[in-house]
Parts: structure tokens; sequence; C-alpha cells
């Protein structure tokens, strides 16, 4: 990465820590080869609201499972489903996929804040860690698969280097993340994993006019991919809540009456921005819980927003899709 990429004097340099343990470029491990049908019978089944606990929930504690949420209706779902049902079977059972028609069953994915189709959630240990939405290559179906199910061998060294960028951003190392995606988008330009978490470091840094430079990198085909919508969510968002002003005169309000709608939705705009995840999901669980018709469930659509802006599995997308859950269907 060049001298005058914007971490530079803002924060510390540690590449020796993450990067020297990973290697990038030259050949690809060559994918480990199954043949298909060497997987239980039962590894692809269609569920119910009613049986969605059985089959799913339950089952997802001895391994993980994969629920794909469809509709008869959803072409890109066509699309989906075959691909999804032969990266399963030759997986060889590390995984089990089960199938939901949100039309005949739609409450499951009303509960889990589902708002578009196709969606594929993993869940282990009974709860969602991971997701995916729209209709991706078979290659990256065959990486989820990899990376929720455990399998690390013949895994491609770009997917090493990148949890090698997400370990260095998580221990506050912003430089060597973004370094770590540099190197990754030279030997493998339309990594869309590198461009979503290279753009997302340079908005974070304060840099968005850098960020939206990264994302133009993303080819035609694959703009829309989930990744990238998330980093463009949460640069949306922060425009928004930049117009509203000063978070303490809906503090201020609030006191006088805990009722202002409004000033608590503001508020939660504010909050996200600031990086307060887990108030602004509270404050908008709070008009949920107190007045579902506000604004035209106006904060359980923002809330979903959210959602997509944090990631499927952000800890605080994962506590606050639960509370939601718990307010919808207790």
């Amino acid at each position: 990465m060049s001298d005058n990429n914007p971490f530079g004097g803002q924060f510390g340099s540690n590449s020796g820590q993450y990067a020297t343990s990973v290697q990038y470029g030259g050949a690809e491990a060559a994918p480990a080869k199954v043949a298909l049908g060497e997987a239980p019978a039962d590894v692809i089944k269609d569920t119910t609201t009613a049986t969605f606990a059985a089959d799913v929930i339950q089952e997802s504690r001895r391994q993980p499972v994969l629920v794909d949420f469809w509709a008869p209706w959803c072409g890109p779902c066509k699309q989906l489903t075959p691909l999804l049902e032969k990266a399963v079977k030759a997986a060889g059972g590390k995984v089990k996929l089960v199938k939901m028609n949100i039309d005949d069953h739609p409450s499951i994915a009303g509960q889990l804040g589902i708002q578009s189709i196709p969606a594929v959630i993993a869940f282990k240990d009974g709860q969602p860690v991971d997701g995916f939405m729209g209709a991706i290559p078979e290659s990256q179906i065959t990486q989820f698969i990899q990376k929720v199910g455990g399998k690390n061998g013949g895994a491609p060294q770009v997917a090493e280097a990148l949890a090698a960028a997400v370990e260095a951003r998580e221990a506050g190392d912003a430089q060597t993340a973004a370094d770590i995606y540099e190197a990754i988008l030279e030997q493998a330009p339309e990594t869309i994993e590198a461009i979503a978490g290279l753009a997302d470091l340079l908005f974070e840094a304060g840099d968005a006019e850098g960020a939206e430079v990264v994302l133009a990198r993303a080819p035609e085909a694959k703009k829309d991919a989930p990744p990238l919508a998330a980093v463009r969510a949460k640069m949306a968002l922060a425009a928004q809540a930049s117009a509203l002003g000063n978070p303490a005169e809906f503090e201020r309000r609030l006191a006088d009456n805990p009722g202002d709608h409004q000033a608590r939705f503001d508020l939660a705009m504010i909050q996200n921005a600031q990086g307060e995840r887990m108030a602004a999901a509270d404050n908008l669980l709070a008009i949920v819980k107190a007045d579902r018709t506000w604004n035209d469930d106006g904060a359980r659509n923002q809330l979903l927003q959210f959602f997509e802006a944090w990631g499927m599995t952000d800890e605080a997308t994962l506590s606050a899709r639960r509370k939601l859950s718990s307010l919808l269907f207790s």
C-alpha cells in the first residue's frame, strides 16, 4: 500500500504480527474432489413453521444447518437452490440444507428480519451465525460451506489472508488490515470481501471518497454482493445521521416525554453513526414495543436496515434480532 494512505500516522503499524504467517499469490490449492451422492440421504429436506425447531434449531446442535428461504415466484431462488443442493451434497454430510417456502411459512423469515430472497442463514448450536443474500456463484457457496462446516483443508490462500485481515482489524491494527486487503486485491482483484473490507476501513478513517473509489473496483456482476451492500448501507446511514444534529437535544426531549418516538428514532440514528450499536438497537426496539404502528412500522424497518449495515453475524445484529423475535413472537 502506498505511503500516502489515510491510515498513516492515524493507526500504528504492526504488520509483522499478522502478515508473516500469511502467504498470497502462487498456485491455489486445488479443491478437494468429492463425488456427489456421498452425503447422507437426509442431508437436504423441506421444513415448515411447525417443524423448524426440530429441523433447524435442534439439528444445528449436532451439525451446522443452512436454511434456504425461497418462494416459487423468485427467479434468483431457482438459480441458487440447485447450486446449494449440489454444494451441500459435495460437502459429504458436513452441513445440512433445510429449505423453507416463505409463501407457505412466512413467520420464521419475518422473525429473522429477512427482507429479500433468496436468503441463506447458517445455524450452529441453535443460533444463526452467518448468512448471505442473493444468488451467488457456486464457488462462493462452496467457500461459505467450508467456513461454516469447519473445513479448512485445501481452502484457498486468499481465505487465510482474509482471516488475517479480520484478526488484525479486531486487534485494532487497521493499517495491517488495509495492507493485507491491498495485497489480496493485487493477486485477486475481484475478491469481494477484500474490496468491502478495505472500503469499510477507509470510511471508518474518514475517507468516504476513497471508500467509494474502492467500491467501484467491484466487477459489474458482483456490485450488489451482500458485503458491498453492507458498506454502502453503513455509509448511507451515517449520511442520514449527520443531518440530524446534536444528540443531547433528543435526549432532553425524551427526558421530558419518553413517548416521543421521533426523538428516540433520531437519537438511534445518531447512536448508530457514533458506533453505539446496542444503544441504537435498544431505542428502536423500545419504539417497536410501545407502538408497532408508529410511522408505518418505521422503527422495525430501520432496525432491519441496521442489520444489513452491521452484517448478519455482528454481535449487535444477533442480540437485537433475538430481542426483536421475542417482541414479535412471544
